[in-house]
């Protein structure tokens, strides 16, 4: 069984340009260094899903998030209902900066970024000094792990630290809604 490792041995592996697991507030899920072409695709490839689809982000606060998103695209009822859920189990779908690398945002003009209450990310992110990637720690065609134990062997083999903790106890992955119409995207 691969072993789970403290905040600083996951942080070293993200600044290696590593992949780790970690639970978020409903699923586990895998994370590197957004900015980290190689680590981001690795990732991908570990998940055997496409980079065309973009990935989420996930940060302790805003800020972390600032490099990639433009929220001075959004009106201001547009902000204010995007910051009303944060920090909490919150998805929404906001305009990319121009700074966001396409390995992030794949095909789309947006990206998917939350900033969470969980207290392992939020250890994370601040350790780490930003946001990182989330995605279920599953592959493409599977369900995504509720526990550490359900974690697929293939996966686990995959990364380079397991973190220590729970999941936030939520039933399915947070709901993904668009900042800018409001429409739930994924519930």
């Amino acid at each position: 069984m691969f072993p789970q490792t403290d905040i600083a041995d996951a942080i070293a592996a993200l600044r290696r340009g590593g992949v780790i697991a970690y639970p978020t507030e409903a699923v586990w899920g895998l994370g590197c260094d957004p900015s980290n072409e190689a680590a981001v695709l690795r990732l991908l490839t570990l998940k055997q899903r496409e980079v065309d689809k973009g990935l989420i982000l996930i940060a302790a606060d805003e800020a972390q998030l600032a490099p990639y998103i433009d929220m001075a695209a959004l009106d201001d009822t547009q902000r204010t209902a995007v910051r009303a859920g944060w920090p909490g189990p919150h998805t929404w779908v906001v305009p990319a900066s121009t700074n966001a690398p396409a390995w992030i945002t794949g095909t789309h003009t947006g990206i998917a970024v939350r900033v969470s209450a969980h207290p392992t990310v939020i250890t994370l992110c601040n350790a780490f000094g930003g946001a990182l990637v989330s995605t279920s720690a599953n592959r493409a065609s599977e369900s995504a792990p509720c526990s550490r134990d359900a974690l697929d062997p293939v996966i686990m083999a995959g990364v380079d630290a397991i973190t220590i903790g729970e999941t936030g106890g939520l039933q399915r992955p947070t709901a993904i809604r668009d900042a800018r119409s409001g429409d739930t995207l994924r519930i």
